[in-house]
């Protein structure tokens, strides 16, 4: 293994990702985002990357949501990007930890108003009697906020810091490349492992 400056993954992670919004005819940004519950048991869902740079990846959610609560408990995550149109997906495990208010204030702005309506009446992950009470609770937000919608408290993101982050292209006879690259300090380590 060779010892990498800071950036090297994100630079290769850069270049897959404009491959993907090239070539990928559905959100090029969706990934799958990894979660444990406080019984150990694993869950798994599709969110969109909104920003990423080298101090992580970052989605956005309510944080009463359940993967809110299990990152809150644990916050080791880990994110899969696959990209099925190109045969590639990149592996990413990390630590979250919330974005500055800032942040997700910034983001929330850039959200059509009808999404940023709805991050005030999901009560995300709680159960739902019927569709019905949604759109209720819908047109009593659009109410309560005539004009601009502020960020709701209970609403922010994530930033994952990777420690690891794999790289895997498809092969004929699967016989795929599989690189990964480990944090190592202020660098990154880079190996290959089997396919």
């Amino acid at each position: 293994m060779s010892l990498l400056p800071h950036p090297a993954p994100f630079t290769r992670f850069g270049e897959w990702l404009t491959a993907a919004e090239a070539g990928e005819p559905n959100d090029p940004n969706a990934m799958a985002v990894a979660t444990v519950g406080a019984d150990g048991a694993p869950s798994l869902r599709v969110v969109l990357l909104k920003a990423w740079d080298e101090r992580g990846f970052v989605f956005y959610t309510n944080l009463d949501s359940q993967k809110g609560r299990e990152i809150a408990g644990n916050g080791q995550v880990h994110l899969n990007f696959h990209w099925k149109s190109l045969q590639r997906q990149v592996r990413i495990g990390g630590r979250a930890a919330l974005v500055a208010d800032a942040e997700a204030d910034a983001y929330f702005a850039t959200r059509p108003r009808a999404s940023q309506l709805g991050a005030w009446a999901s009560l995300q992950s709680q159960p739902l009697p019927d569709r019905a009470t949604f759109e209720a609770r819908i047109a009593e937000i659009a109410a309560r906020f005539p004009g601009e919608v502020p960020r709701p408290p209970r609403w922010s993101g994530w930033r994952v810091t990777p420690s690891r982050i794999e790289f895997w292209q498809a092969h004929e006879a699967r016989w795929h490349s599989r690189e990964v690259y480990a944090r190592d300090g202020d660098g990154w380590r880079l190996g290959l492992v089997y396919p």
